[in-house]
């Protein structure tokens, strides 16, 4: 049984551990191919661009998954002399092995670039990922490659390394891993899923992470209309900002739990980070002033579903957000209003992500749930998720839960708000379509 579920969740685990790079001046550089897809998360955690930096490793010509060493773009080798002793590979083997591998490793740079520039790496971190460490010899070439490039620090960032393999390496400046296992028979063995990487993936995501960057600039210096709203329900008005950067055509609505607000700072942090990525935002009072002064109100899920429900028609409304994919972000007891409301509207709505939520108290509407799901608790809130966890149980969609490491029920923790919000960007920017 692996530690990991995939590559996809091991990079969102290196991701978190990664945060404090956040904001600095970073590279992630993806090993193809299977490095990528982990690179791909880390990225889009850091909010960081990315790009390959391409090494093929030297397989020994009669046990080809053993490494007598490596080779990088720019001529950069290492050899495993003690591999080659052992194994007695002689020159002229190792040349022809060598000249196999610079064909694929060049063909591949055209490949997975596509007419991409390769990112500057002068006096920046390189942040090198790979999808685990076994004899170390791909890692020591592409941290050499990248201070060749011109980095000023050059960090290795993977999921699973050996211990012993770990000590030995002297070409990163620092080395983050999430599991050292004493001995490391096969990177494979830590993951449920480790179905090969193709190359047609690998320059989708490369392709898509530039793409976000792209989007994350363009909206970086413009807010787009930001409109304070007022939107029938009940017979009463709901007051809500909404903010739709450049041309989206995803909004994600917002249903604050326990009483909080448009104004909720959480809320608001996590709506800025989803508008970083080029997402349309609606935050709104469920409950009018009046109202939540009965704390009752609070807990009557029906009604705010009722309410979230009518603030999706009222989109569906306007000429500007008409054709917009539809997600909910629900807090707390908004949670529980969300996914009942998203039972309720079935396809129109694309996505749900909850955060340190109450989805049982969506009750027997759970199983109707069919919007792509992502539970997000902290690892401290124990009560909230064991509710969490059985709610998972009872639902049938597209589902995951997401453990923040340390974070209480309010995710007051340094860090753990900003991991939050960014796994809810990743989840909504997967699966909002784009019209």
């Amino acid at each position: 049984m692996g530690i990991f579920q995939d590559r996809a969740d091991a990079g969102r685990q290196l991701g978190l551990r990664l945060m404090y790079l956040r904001g600095q001046d970073a590279v992630i550089l993806g090993v193809p191919r299977g490095g990528v897809p982990v690179a791909f998360e880390v990225a889009a955690a850091l909010d960081a661009p990315l790009d390959v930096i391409i090494v093929r490793k030297l397989g020994v010509p009669s046990e080809p998954e053993l490494a007598m060493g490596a080779i990088g773009e720019d001529g950069t080798h290492v050899l495993e002399r003690s591999v080659l002793a052992a194994t007695g590979v002689k020159q002229e083997e190792l040349r022809a092995v060598e000249r196999r591998e610079r064909a694929i490793l060049e063909g591949r740079v055209g490949r997975f670039r596509a007419g991409r520039g390769r990112v500057d790496l002068k006096d920046r971190i390189a942040v090198v990922v790979d999808d685990g460490i076994a004899t170390g010899s791909t890692a020591r070439v592409a941290c050499r490659i990248a201070r060749n490039l011109g980095a000023a620090k050059v960090i290795l960032a993977v999921p699973v390394a050996s211990a012993d393999v770990l000590a030995r390496l002297t070409d990163p400046d620092e080395v983050v891993c999430l599991a050292t296992p004493p001995r490391l028979t096969a990177v494979g063995h830590h993951y449920r899923d480790f179905s090969p990487t193709g190359d047609d993936e690998v320059a989708w995501l490369l392709a898509a992470a530039a793409e976000r960057l792209q989007n994350a600039s363009s909206t970086a210096g413009s807010r787009g209309p930001d409109e304070e709203v007022r939107i029938p329900s009940d017979g009463l008005w709901l007051r809500g900002d909404l903010q739709l950067p450049g041309s989206t055509a995803r909004v994600v609505v917002f249903a604050h739990g326990s009483g909080s607000g448009r104004h909720s700072p959480r809320n608001r942090f996590v709506a800025a980070t989803l508008r970083r990525a080029g997402l349309g935002t609606l935050l709104l009072d469920l409950l009018t002033p009046e109202e939540e002064l009965n704390r009752a109100n609070v807990f009557d899920i029906e009604l705010l579903a009722r309410r979230l429900i009518a603030a999706t028609g009222w989109l569906g409304r306007r000429p500007d957000t008409a054709s917009c994919s539809v997600g909910y972000f629900g807090a707390s007891t908004g949670a529980g209003a969300a996914l009942w409301a998203a039972a309720e509207l079935g396809g129109k709505i694309s996505a749900v992500v909850s955060r340190g939520g109450r989805p049982d108290l969506a009750g027997a509407r759970l199983a109707f749930v069919r919007a792509p799901t992502l539970l997000i608790v902290g690892s401290a809130d124990h009560r909230v998720l064991e509710l969490n966890r059985r709610a998972q149980d009872v639902m049938v969609c597209p589902k995951r839960l997401e453990l923040v490491p340390g974070a209480t029920h309010l995710f007051e923790e340094p860090g753990t708000l900003e991991a939050a919000a960014i796994l809810a960007m990743n989840w909504f920017v997967q699966y909002l379509p784009q019209g």
